[in-house]
């Protein structure tokens, strides 16, 4: 089962995580850094390194600090963006800020960003090629922060385009899940047509797991954050294609709402087909990014990666 697969590869990621990211002095420091990684999380950005590695017919074992590498770029963005959103709760513990403070989860953020790059360092691989993988990270991470700066700009405006938004999540969102799949190929010195094809994968990849989330809000009735997003007025691609079909939310941006209400709202998202557009377009991007696998030899691993790329836009809360 491809859960049961994703598990014995994300206990490998633990392991390493444990070796490569031991707590260090100042205890504070290291303790704030490592709180939310301890915390647990799938690891799918690691497990598809893993699984990359692995399609490729090399010894994942050799870019193991890559995979933990872009783990840790992955919570460095969380603990930022829970600073920024003035987030209380991530992987149900209380977030970075909440328990260390806002300076103390700034220094923890950074501290996780610079260990990321020095992780790049430790793979048992070509020096060119780290050097390769190094300069493609720093520019992952410029764009997501682009991604996040579009996010933030969306809060202020009353119309967002499509188009927009689906540039706000390659960045935001896609770009480390291609991270994660190309920088293997990277340092294992593959030929640029399977890098490339990688990257697109997790691009593709990572806007239609971002959709399916945005979908998930909606769609799963799991207690407090059940229409978050509504409350929050993110700019969602369902929210805007309701606004282009002159639907109004009467919930949206509006932070506290009754049950019954955000139920009238996500009632109203589902009746206009926002809801279904969304979908269909999640469907989309996850069938062609499974086309760009192609670049890969078949075997067990690329199947892996077919069916994790289905999970990501199947998968409940």
């Amino acid at each position: 089962m491809l859960k049961d697969e994703i598990a014995k590869r994300a206990d490998v990621i633990n392991e390493a995580i444990a070796k490569y990211l031991p707590e260090l002095e100042p205890e504070g420091l290291y303790r704030a850094a490592r709180h939310l990684i301890k915390a647990g999380g799938k690891r799918l950005r690691p497990v598809i390194s893993l699984l990359v590695a692995e399609a490729l017919g090399k010894d994942y074992r050799k870019i193991l600090p890559a995979a933990v590498s872009v783990e840790t770029i992955h919570n460095f963005t969380l603990v930022h963006d829970d600073i920024m959103d003035r987030d209380e709760m991530r992987r149900g513990v209380p977030t970075v800020h909440r328990v260390y403070g806002e300076a103390t989860a700034i220094l923890a953020g950074d501290t996780l960003f610079a260990e990321a790059f020095k992780l790049l360092t430790r793979c048992d691989v070509e020096k060119r090629d780290i050097v390769r993988a190094v300069e493609r990270l720093s520019e992952v991470c410029i764009k997501i922060c682009e991604g996040q700066y579009m996010d933030m700009s969306f809060e202020g405006r009353d119309k967002v385009s499509e188009e927009e938004y689906m540039q706000m999540i390659k960045l935001k969102t896609g770009v480390l899940i291609a991270a994660a799949a190309s920088i293997p190929a990277i340092l294992f010195g593959e030929s640029e047509e399977v890098v490339n094809s990688l990257w697109d994968y997790g691009i593709l990849s990572g806007m239609a797991f971002q959709i399916h989330d945005d979908l998930l809000d909606l769609t799963e009735e799991t207690g407090k954050d059940w229409g978050s997003d509504l409350l929050k007025g993110k700019k969602t691609l369902i929210v805007i294609k309701a606004f282009e079909r002159g639907v109004e939310l009467k919930t949206f941006g509006k932070e506290r709402a009754e049950e019954e209400e955000i139920r009238e709202d996500i009632d109203k998202l589902k009746e206009c087909g926002a809801v279904d557009y969304a979908m269909t377009k999640s469907r989309e991007l996850a069938d062609i990014a499974k086309e760009k696998l192609n670049v890969l030899p078949d075997n067990d691993a690329k199947n892996l990666l077919v069916e994790l790329t289905e999970y990501l836009v199947t998968r409940r809360k």
